[in-house]
């Protein structure tokens, strides 16, 4: 089995995961759509702008596959049945905030791009998206959990960064907010029950200093990866890191422009300083 998932060991105790910059596109993903139009899902360049973290020895995961094709910061339960032709009988989410994204066709397996554009024009199988949760969820969660507990056992604490890109501007079919003009940076820790609230203001603050708009918690917490694996009471910190695409690449061509390399510079500084810090020292 061609393996979709990429994982860089780390010695340190900070965990970076880049779960939508996938493009290796499966050959049974079979979508009705053209790639020009699904590659508007993928956070286009995030494994390239975090590409010195390995060797800083900070632990990486990335995703080969692509978001569109099967979402690994969603939870398993969230599931559009109205994409299968047969019954799905695993466990489905019934949280209404939970499965706001579902109802706009992105949970688990999308049903449509941000655009609203449908992605298929046939129904799936359960055992199709069976098989996509076991060659891609599962690799990709099993990675991001050992690299957290690998870390905390070296260092008594661990630090996580989920790592997004975000466009300028929410698509219709995006978000809860669709037309927001998005901040150069949002920190995510689901109001502070992912990361010490301490640790995620030192990010912000931080950014700031680089003369970036930062927004704390809006649009955007957090979902599934932080959620899951940040447990503050327990020295494992878990921030979702957005940042908008604009600083980086044409979002039409999807070409890097010249402000590459200054954001791959501050979000080195910004590892660097996660590196010398020990979140259970910080008032």
């Amino acid at each position: 089995m061609q393996t979709l998932v990429r994982i860089i060991p780390g010695s340190a105790p900070l965990v970076l995961d880049s779960p939508h910059s996938g493009v290796d596109y499966p050959e049974d993903f079979r979508p009705a759509c053209e790639l020009d139009v699904l590659r508007r899902a993928e956070d286009t360049h995030v494994e390239k702008l975090y590409d010195f973290a390995p060797a800083l020895g900070v632990a990486w995961i990335e995703a080969l596959f692509p978001r569109s094709y099967l979402d690994a910061n969603r939870n398993l339960t969230e599931l559009d049945v109205t994409l299968l032709e047969d019954e799905w009988t695993d466990p489905l989410e019934t949280d209404p905030v939970v499965l706001s994204k579902v109802r706009l066709g992105k949970g688990l397996v999308w049903r449509c791009t941000d655009e609203g554009i449908p992605i298929y024009d046939r129904k799936l199988t359960a055992d199709e998206v069976r098989w996509r949760i076991e060659r891609c969820w599962r690799p990709y969660h099993e990675a991001v959990a050992a690299a957290i507990a690998n870390a905390q056992a070296r260092h008594g604490y661990s630090i996580h960064l989920n790592c997004h890109s975000m466009p300028a501007v929410a698509a219709a079919n995006a978000t809860e907010f669709p037309g927001l003009v998005h901040a150069d940076f949002v920190i995510g820790d689901r109001d502070g029950s992912t990361a010490s609230p301490a640790l995620s203001r030192m990010v912000c603050e931080f950014l700031r200093g680089f003369g970036y708009d930062v927004e704390y918690n809006h649009p955007y917490k957090g979902v599934e990866l932080v959620r899951r694996y940040g447990d503050p009471a327990g020295n494992r910190h878990s921030i979702q890191v957005e940042l908008n695409r604009k600083l980086y690449m044409d979002e039409a061509t999807l070409q890097p422009h010249a402000g590459f390399e200054q954001l791959r510079g501050h979000l080195r500084l910004l590892v660097q300083r996660l590196l010398e810090t020990d979140p259970r020292k910080l008032a």
